[in-house]
């Protein structure tokens, strides 16, 4: 729905200041480092409004980022303001990626892989890396766990408001394991009124041994794997686990 889109797009940093996006770019720049080399060219994948692109960027990072969003891409554009080197961002489907080369690194965050539609659609996405990730580069991707979608989701709302907008996140487990989330925006009008968009949006989240299989089917070495964004295995309650892994 091209209303919900805007409205989305325009109103997302707002309902997201909880995510420390400085801490997650240095995070991952961290790791990119300790299990490879200091990167030169990334790519964000899924980047969305493109904060965490321009974070890599202020670390020294040279970055294209990728998003299948036009609104989401349109309010990215603007935060390359006072970047002394600003990110290129690409209009494309994660499944049909297409770089002009490849990068030394590529990053995919905020549950973006759980969005696509089943695990070929995943190792789809995973064919088009392996050509635009450099032999020995890395893959740095964050997933929701079937724990938290099964334990913490399901059966669960919640209710974000902004001075533009008020946000319900509705979520309710499918027969098949995937998780259905119903997402309503109120956009508010200065008469009092309100215009309602509407918008159902499907996650699927899979084992950590199914996620092992298919990187490994599809050209990449599971390297080490950490409860959400920190520097530990993760645990049997985890809700987030960040794969690291290694273009072969």
């Amino acid at each position: 729905m091209a209303g919900y889109e805007a409205l989305f797009a325009r109103c997302y940093d707002q309902l997201t200041t909880d995510v420390d996006y400085p801490a997650k770019a240095a995070y991952l720049m961290e790791l990119v480092q300790r299990f490879g080399n200091p990167p030169g060219l990334v790519l964000d994948l899924a980047c969305g409004t493109g904060s965490l692109a321009a974070e890599l960027s202020r670390l020294g990072a040279e970055v294209i980022a990728v998003d299948a969003s036009p609104d989401m891409l349109a309010q990215a554009a603007a935060k390359n303001e006072g970047l002394s080197n600003p990110v290129l961002y690409l209009c494309q489907e994660m499944e049909n990626l297409d770089l002009y080369g490849t990068v030394e690194a590529a990053f995919c965050t905020l549950d973006s892989l759980n969005h696509l539609p089943d695990a070929a659609a995943v190792g789809r996405v995973l064919e088009r890396l392996r050509l635009f990730i450099e032999p020995g580069g890395l893959f740095l991707f964050d997933m929701n766990t079937p724990y938290k979608h099964e334990k913490v989701l399901a059966g669960s709302a919640f209710v974000r408001e902004t001075e533009e907008v008020f946000c319900v996140w509705q979520n309710s487990l499918a027969p098949d394991g995937a998780l259905d989330i119903c997402l309503d925006l109120f956009e508010r009008h200065g008469d009092g009124s309100y215009t309602r968009f509407s918008e159902e949006i499907r996650e699927r989240a899979y084992p950590e041994e199914e996620m092992e299989a298919l990187l490994e089917a599809h050209g990449f070495r599971l390297l080490d794997r950490f409860g959400d964004y920190t520097r530990t295995a993760p645990g049997a309650q985890e809700q987030r686990i960040l794969y690291i892994a290694q273009r072969e």
